[in-house]
């Protein structure tokens, strides 16, 4: 991952949250749409069956936001919400961002 850095909480209840944002001018937005589509595409083939809210047993949901700003930035919001062993093979195939 080059855009995307996930911060990951954890709630008392057991359920973690992932949250990524870039910022990007309209030339790099392609590569940060392929890393959300390439998180997003490991998520559905790791847990391809547990997609859904946690409140109705969903193992793993997301949330994407792209808004596209006034001077020509384009702005995205990933947001994931999953259990903690969703939470840990997330961690195990993406780790900590390298600078």
């Amino acid at each position: 991952m080059h855009y995307l850095t996930f911060d990951l909480s954890d709630d008392t209840e057991g359920v973690a949250t992932l949250d990524a944002m870039a910022s990007t001018s309209a030339e790099q937005h392609p590569a940060v749409m392929a890393e959300v589509q390439q998180v997003l595409d490991w998520a559905w083939h790791a847990f391809p069956h547990t997609h859904g809210p946690a409140d109705e047993g969903g193992q793993w949901d997301h949330d994407l936001q792209v808004n596209i700003e006034p001077d020509g930035w384009h702005s995205i919001a990933l947001t994931l919400t999953a259990d903690a062993a969703f939470a840990q093979e997330f961690t195990d195939a993406f780790g900590p961002r390298e600078d």
